[in-house]
């Protein structure tokens, strides 16, 4: 029988060998569309560096919270029932990996202040192939790890933003499946799914 996605129930779904899905909180049992994307969160230690980060409050400058920190590895977009894209990480072989993330704040398009993330490819890349045919296409857009600092919206201004250094490394050793709620203010995200992954294979082995 498949088990179809219901944000408010009571009772934890539980994927392959075991790994967590968490319902969330809400109104009674119903089915929903999902908004949905696979990320990386970096550890509380990379995290206190990036908050100490400026942050000078600017117009047409909005800036992200701690709790919307994280590198995307592949959106989803909406989605019918998040249940097969829990099967598919939980089948796929997803690979342990070493991030960098700096070495300094850039800017990403027009609108994006961000710190560059490299070392996740190769993951990002193993998510996408488990991923296939489920949500949004991809397209031909190379992955470009980051994590979003502020968006700065049409008149505003990322002068002076730009340029301040932090460089940082970090061991991945999960990827999250994870629900964004939108609405008035900040979107707000929950962790639906969590993924150990892959030790990464020792010396001569």
């Amino acid at each position: 029988v498949r088990r179809f996605w219901r944000p408010s129930c009571a009772d934890e779904l539980v994927g392959d060998a075991g790994s967590r899905v968490r319902p969330g909180p809400g109104r009674l049992c119903e089915t929903a569309v999902v908004r949905l994307f696979v990320a990386v969160t970096p550890p509380d230690t990379v995290l206190d560096a990036v908050a100490r980060l400026r942050r000078p409050a600017r117009p047409g400058v909005r800036w992200t919270t701690r709790e919307q920190w994280h590198v995307t590895l592949r959106f989803l977009g909406e989605v019918d029932d998040p249940a097969p894209v829990v099967a598919a990480l939980d089948r796929a072989g997803l690979p342990a990996a070493e991030a960098r993330i700096g070495p300094r704040v850039g800017l990403l398009g027009r609108g994006v202040v961000m710190l560059p993330v490299a070392g996740l490819d190769g993951l990002a890349a193993a998510v996408v192939a488990a991923t296939a045919g489920i949500g949004e296409p991809v397209g031909d857009r190379p992955f470009r790890g980051h994590l979003t600092l502020a968006r700065v919206r049409r008149g505003g201004s990322a002068r002076g933003l730009l340029g301040e250094e932090l460089d940082r490394t970090f061991a991945v050793r999960e990827v999250a499946l994870v629900r964004s709620h939108l609405g008035a203010g900040p979107a707000r995200y929950e962790v639906l799914h969590v993924r150990g992954l892959d030790p990464a294979p020792s010396a001569g082995a």
